[in-house]
Order: structure tokens, then sequence, then C-alpha cells
């Protein structure tokens, strides 16, 4: 269903909810794609062995549902998603989260923060380890950051640090991620 046929389909407060939250959630998509790509490149090994740093790429599907909001909550600027993808390329897997997303009155402004679990095998470490999005664009300018979250790495991923950037051109999602996994535990 697209963005004009959720707002022409009925008027009612759930689908002015929904239009809302797609309008904040493509605007944030548009605007995060034109960050820059790269905060560091691949650096190799640590001359201690300790760890090593990695640029790593690939593509992902996306799926996001809006979900009701709380009956205290009733402000069509704010809104709540569930998050599901499916990763390839470096990250082969699986994720699934949750978004929250503001909206404002001044063209250009929103936010959203969400928390993600990715689960499935990095450059052939198989595991699990969350993700932390926080983006704002104020007037048409972006602003993101997705970190992976502290000691949330299991199995072969224990002691996974790094940063995410999201691509979007064309109409397809990527993703590019500089990571390190620390060989000291």
């Amino acid at each position: 269903m697209r963005l004009r046929d959720l707002h022409s389909s009925g008027g009612t407060f759930v689908n002015s909810r929904l239009c809302t939250i797609a309008l904040i959630s493509a605007s944030l998509s548009l605007a995060m794609s034109a960050l820059a790509k790269n905060n560091f490149q691949a650096s190799g090994s640590d001359p201690k062995g300790a760890s090593v740093s990695t640029h790593a790429t690939g593509t992902f599907e996306v799926k996001l549902t809006p979900q009701a909001s709380s009956e205290s909550n009733q402000d069509p600027s704010l809104g709540r998603m569930t998050i599901d993808k499916q990763l390839h390329g470096a990250i082969e897997g699986t994720s699934k989260g949750q978004m929250l997303t503001a909206g404002t009155a001044v063209k250009g402004s929103a936010g959203y923060v969400a928390i993600e679990q990715v689960s499935g095998t990095l450059d052939g470490h198989k595991g699990t380890f969350i993700l932390q999005h926080s983006a704002t664009m104020t007037r048409g300018v972006p602003q993101l950051s997705i970190t992976v979250v502290p000691d949330s790495g299991t199995g072969e991923l224990v002691g996974l640090s790094g940063k995410m950037n999201i691509i979007i051109a064309e109409g397809k999602h990527s993703y590019e991620f500089d990571y390190v996994l620390s060989k000291t535990q």
C-alpha cells in the first residue's frame, strides 16, 4: 500500500497515524542514504595480534510494521514499529527489533531510535549481537549512528564492537559495517 493510499483509505485516526509513521520512516531512510559512507577503512591486524579491524558490506531486505500505540499515547507524531530484516553478504542472517519514531511540524525534521538483535554469521563467525540506532534529521540534514551495544556479542562474536552505515540507492538497502572482533576476552 502506498502512502497516498493510506491517507485516502478512510481518513481514520489509525490511517493518519500510519501515514505519519510511513512519512517519517521514508524521510529518514532517504536522508540516511546521503550520509558519508565510511568512517574508517579496514586496517588489518593489530601489531600485538589482539584484534582485527574489518570493513564488511552486504545487502538487506527490511520490513517495518507499524504497531498500535498505547492508550495513554495518542499523539500521531509519535510511532512505534517492529523491524524484521534478512541480511546478506558479510552478515548472513536475520534481525528483529523495535523502532520508535517522532515527527515534527517542521518539514524535514524527525528522529528515530531503534534496537535490533542480529542473529547469524559475520564473516563466518556464528553468534548474535545487538545494534543500537539513533538518527535525527534537522530540516533535511541527517545524522545517523548505528553502534554495536558493548558486550552484546555471543558465540563466536563475543568481543565484537563496531559501527554500521545504511545506504539506500535506487530503492535497494545495503550496509557497510566497520568492526573489530577482539581476541582478548
